[in-house]
């Protein structure tokens, strides 16, 4: 399986919502789970502080015998680390936060450097966090723990290895999700979570008027910023009746590049030969980016693609190319000593730095980000 994500403040991502039901969990399992699974996700982000946009794309597409990709994009000065297992973590919301330790190792790209954006742990699950401007969250009081939503990735990351583990457990709802404004902006940092895992399952997580739907199938296999999923898929359905060879919408709005994210994850050959997937993957997740210096006065949710990410859920490798550097890279999870009481290490992109093929041994041992919390 291979999940592909491109990263800005704008993105997309195939899902489903059911808002106004609660806490909905809407799961589809009339699937073909033998086939070979490959995801791409995206994420577009805002060049400068003052900007308020958001651009995301995630795929997933389903080729031979068990392949799998993801990809993401946006420059919110992404690092890229490694976490072992054993860390010990908190929800960072205060005294009542959420506490855990991380039973799995993982290879994340930071936002800041104060939250886990995108990332695949060493069983292969992925999880991307993407804008969603109608996302709302439920209180904060005494009566549950809390989150901060800048660990909500890595609290998924550290805590599973499939994608049921993690909907059985995030429907309980045992603690709350607790968002606060962007850094060097002046709104909250509103979010929805995808994720995947090596057998091509899929869900996404979203609040919406203050109540957890949660959309579970491994048909969802897209998803960008707004409109909410159900509309997302109903503006999909349209599309698809007229036929992708026809015609497809080009603009740079999340809703069009699902639709041409949705056609061309299911246009592309399948095929089991990973060199031939993660190119396809990337060539479907570049043609949702938005071009890099893209300004769109009247669409502030819109911004310029500024990295991209591929996970190859089999095969455990993770692709990344940024839109400043002229190479794709990876850091092949395999390699990685990810037992407790290891170091962590990162991997510094901030400064345009260059790399080319297996970039494991460029990272360094660096101490762990906080996250940002209240």
């Amino acid at each position: 399986m291979i999940r592909h994500r491109m990263y800005g403040f704008s993105g997309v991502r195939l899902r489903l919502n059911l808002s106004g039901m609660g806490n909905v969990v809407y799961e589809k399992v009339n699937m073909k789970l033998s086939m070979r699974t490959l995801l791409l996700g995206g994420l577009l982000a805002v060049s400068t502080p003052a900007a308020e946009s958001s651009a995301c794309t995630r795929v997933v597409y389903k080729g031979l015998n068990g392949t799998l990709l993801t990809d993401w994009k946006e420059d919110i000065h992404t690092n890229l680390w490694m976490f072992p297992r054993g860390m010990q973590r908190t929800g960072e919301v205060g005294p009542n936060s959420v506490k855990w330790t991380a039973k799995y190792g993982s290879v994340i790209a930071s936002g800041y450097d104060i939250s886990t954006t995108d990332g695949m742990n060493e069983k292969g699950l992925v999880a991307n966090l993407l804008f969603l401007a109608e996302s709302e969250y439920p209180a904060f009081t005494a009566q549950k723990q809390g989150l901060t939503i800048a660990a909500w990735c890595q609290y998924v990351l550290d805590n599973f290895a499939t994608v049921k583990e993690a909907v059985d457990a995030l429907r309980q709802e045992t603690f709350v999700i607790v968002t606060d404004k962007i850094p060097g902006m002046d709104r909250l940092a509103n979010l929805h979570l995808s994720i995947s895992d090596p057998s091509g399952d899929n869900a996404i997580f979203q609040y919406v008027g203050g109540k957890l739907n949660i959309h579970h199938s491994p048909e969802y296999n897209v998803m960008t910023n707004s409109p909410i999923f159900e509309k997302q898929l109903a503006l999909n359905e349209y599309w698809q009746e007229i036929g992708g060879t026809t015609m497809l919408p080009g603009t740079n709005r999340a809703a069009d590049r699902f639709v041409r994210a949705s056609f061309y994850a299911q246009a592309i050959p399948k095929t089991d030969d990973t060199r031939q997937a993660v190119a396809s993957v990337f060539s479907v997740i570049r043609n949702c980016s938005v071009p890099l210096g893209i300004s769109t006065p009247d669409q502030p949710n819109i911004s310029s693609t500024r990295w991209r990410s591929v996970s190859d859920q089999k095969n455990l490798v993770y692709y990344f190319e940024t839109a400043r550097t002229p190479n794709t890279f990876w850091v092949d999870l395999k390699k990685v000593n990810f037992a407790q009481g290891q170091p962590v290490h990162k991997l510094p992109l901030t400064k345009d730095e260059t790399y080319a093929g297996d970039a494991g041994k460029h990272f360094v041992k660096a101490e762990p980000f906080k996250f940002l919390g209240l």
